[in-house]
């Protein structure tokens, strides 16, 4: 099952998706350095520097599911190695679903961003690295996907 390098990739894919979940995407420290925002695939959640205590927490539980359901979905296509087109099209919607996932961080650490300290930008750190290091798998496995299947289909033309 992982003889090729598009199973490497799809197993890279499902391993950075399913440690998403542990990792966090964006941090950003208010300029007194009093409070610090983190946004996690499960929480925006702002605390005290000083005291570590919890000031606010917001659930969101979106970009935690979508990086599940794409670990999912990496794993379920590293199986289909016997039918390529519905390896492709898996790879596809999987691209879709981390897309949404990358989108959906920008998007709510923006809005975090302009209530918290809209004079600076916070960090991103490896959780969003992370998805794109997914997206990147995920589309070179799809090419070396196709590539077999050209080379399938050139061979069937010979006989």
């Amino acid at each position: 099952m992982i003889q090729r390098i598009q199973s490497v990739f799809l197993l890279l894919v499902a391993i950075t998706m399913f440690s998403l979940p542990f990792l966090t995407i964006w941090v950003q420290v208010n300029p007194s350095q009093t409070e610090q925002l983190k946004f996690n695939p499960w929480a925006l959640v702002k605390t005290s520097i000083n005291s570590g205590q919890i000031i606010e927490h917001n659930n969101n539980y979106l970009i935690g599911i979508l990086a599940v359901v794409a670990g999912f979905i990496a794993l379920y296509s590293l199986l289909q190695f016997k039918n390529r087109t519905r390896q492709m099209l898996l790879n596809m919607i999987n691209s879709l679903v981390m897309g949404v996932a990358l989108g959906a961080s920008v998007f709510i650490t923006y809005k975090a961003n302009e209530t918290f300290n809209p004079n600076a930008t916070g960090a991103y750190i490896i959780g969003f690295y992370a998805i794109i290091f997914a997206l990147i798998m995920n589309m070179l496995a799809n090419r070396f996907i196709r590539k077999d299947e050209m080379l399938v289909r050139s061979v069937d033309r010979i006989r």
